[in-house]
């Protein structure tokens, strides 16, 4: 693959994982614009570099949730123990949909048009969310009802252009947690989503027997990762800030523009 598709691909997966823009989305339409497929090599490769940097931005809170779980030999069930349970009860839906539907997904839904969709609707539900959306619980309220919406609510992500990441912060404002204790949660919730997929992933290439590392592979790794903990950083300051409403543009704008392509050209 081109040096240049390499970087752009890491980029915009780093950027866009965990931006409530759909990373999905952003990657089939590079393949379909570039005509190249970014293989399951460099996939495993962006999906670990990613998942490294929402590790390494979030590093206190899963020391803290070890120590957590720890606890729980003692007989203590400590806040941090909770929410990493929660964490669980919240992957389960997403990954059983996931394996059930991955074949139907990639054969009828990998396509601009649903991206088109997807991206205009749920960016607008964002936005309806959040405006409509109190702020009365905090991240440590959330419980074992609360985590499986959350992951009922993951399992749309699984149609490109929905966004993983949005679709979690928009359920989880309509249940009425303040703008960055939803984003942090969303976030925390990619961990176990993204190394699972990663995990199969990498297991589809090891049976494919060509898991060789190379320079184009430590370059995705790297690329993804500083892309994704700088992403991280500014979603975080942007949603304290003024909110989801700059990523609602974003989307609309982008749909607009799919829109043109999909159905004037």
């Amino acid at each position: 693959m081109p040096f240049f598709l390499i970087v752009i691909l890491a980029l915009v997966q780093g950027i866009t994982e965990f931006l409530p823009i759909s990373s999905s989305g952003h990657l089939i339409l590079v393949a379909e614009v570039s005509g190249r497929d970014q293989g399951l090599l460099l996939d495993v490769a962006v999906h670990v570099g990613t998942l490294g940097a929402v590790v390494a931005y979030f590093w206190r809170d899963l020391l803290a949730m070890l120590l957590g779980v720890a606890q729980l030999t003692k007989g203590r069930i400590t806040p941090e123990a909770r929410l990493a349970g929660t964490l669980i009860v919240a992957s389960i839906p997403a990954a059983v949909a996931g394996f059930l539907a991955k074949d139907f997904i990639e054969s009828s839904l990998r396509t601009p048009a649903v991206i088109a969709w997807t991206t205009v609707v749920f960016g607008l539900l964002l936005y309806v969310a959040d405006k409509i959306g109190m702020t009365i619980r905090r991240i440590t309220h959330v419980g074992l009802a609360h985590a499986l919406l959350l992951g009922l609510a993951q399992v749309l992500s699984l149609v490109p252009g929905t966004s993983r990441s949005g679709i979690t912060m928009t359920a989880a404002r309509l249940l009425g947690y303040e703008r960055t204790d939803a984003a942090r949660y969303s976030l925390l919730m990619s961990i176990p989503i993204i190394a699972g997929a990663g995990l199969l992933l990498g297991l589809d290439l090891y049976e494919a027997g060509s898991a060789t590392v190379g320079r184009d592979v430590l370059l995705a790794v790297a690329l993804s990762f500083g892309a994704a903990l700088g992403a991280i950083a500014l979603l975080m300051q942007w949603v304290q800030r003024v909110g989801f409403t700059p990523f609602v543009v974003y989307r609309l704008l982008l749909g607009a523009v799919l829109f043109y392509w999909v159905y004037a050209t």
